[in-house]
């Protein structure tokens, strides 16, 4: 798995591994929140705190209330604690298998040594935060996933979220980054987007390309059967005609289309933006997926 950074890998594992309590005292703010993700930051943040004021109140006595259902497990996020020798001390998810188990054999050298480095970190009273590719139990997918941790008197909490939707910055960047690509060379970017290189697919985000002048479909960084397609023929399961739409908005001078078109990760039809940028003679384009609406 690819991680940003050694804290962020031991968060990890936490992340894993406890469920979420009730405070006692006001929750502070998450310490970031992805735009979109600010409920879900809200609501691990606080049952962080809970399972924290619930462990200053009852010591390790806690750990059994963390580790089964009921007021410590939100949905998908639950409350996990590590000491700093690397036991699982509780967990309300399914690394609960692994509570009283030293967790740093079953990690590969170069996560060992971050999550090590991360237990060692000295205490502080501050809520920290990191993000990690981790399987969600729920749909069998390596999504990415943020947590929140602290250490207490040698223990590490923490409880962490999925993030299936990736945000307009972040489909941006890889536009940014395919069309610096296309203009580099085009004919090797475009045999590495349908290559499903890692770096034109990104979690939901991957890259699409158009050639203008044939107006066929010459790259698809998610189905291969949409390659060679005519690209104003490309409908969505509605009906309605994005290819069309996307070559009027370029037409128009326009930067992004917004259709419906299914998530590769939650493989749902949802609301997309798709940013779109003339290179040459080539269309490059990369979508994000909006947060679905409820009523």
């Amino acid at each position: 798995m690819n991680f940003k950074n050694p804290v962020m890998i031991a968060a990890l594992t936490m992340a894993a591994l406890c469920p979420p309590a009730f405070a006692t005292s006001p929750t502070p703010p998450p310490p970031s929140a992805e735009p979109g993700y600010e409920q879900q930051a809200a609501s691990a943040a606080q049952l962080l705190q809970k399972a924290i004021a619930a462990y200053r109140e009852e010591g390790n006595a806690a750990f059994a209330r963390f580790s089964r259902q009921g007021e410590f497990i939100d949905g998908d996020q639950y409350v996990y604690v590590v000491d700093e020798n690397g036991y699982m001390l509780a967990s309300g998810g399914p690394s609960a298998a692994l509570i009283g188990r030293d967790i740093t054999p079953l990690l590969d050298p170069e996560l060992k040594e971050a999550f090590n480095s991360a237990l060692q970190a000295p205490e502080s009273d501050t809520v920290s935060s990191a993000e990690y590719r981790w399987m969600n139990w729920n749909d069998g997918k390596v999504e990415r996933k943020q947590v929140f941790y602290q250490k207490v008197d040698g223990k590490t909490f923490a409880v962490g979220y999925y993030l299936p939707r990736s945000s307009e910055a972040a489909a941006k960047a890889l536009l940014d980054d395919a069309a610096a690509a296309i203009a580099d060379d085009a004919e090797a970017t475009i045999t590495r987007i349908n290559r499903l290189d890692p770096e034109f697919n990104r979690d939901d985000l991957y890259v699409f390309v158009v050639d203008m002048d044939t107006m066929s479909m010459v790259a698809h960084g998610y189905s291969r059967r949409l390659l060679n397609i005519h690209f104003p023929d490309l409908k969505n399961r509605d009906g309605l005609r994005v290819g069309q739409q996307i070559l009027d908005a370029v037409e128009a001078g326009e930067d992004s289309v917004t259709y419906t078109w299914p998530n590769p990760v939650t493989e749902r039809p949802e609301e997309k933006k798709t940013l779109i940028r003339k290179v040459g003679n080539y269309l490059v384009a990369v979508g994000y997926y909006q947060e679905p609406v409820t009523e």
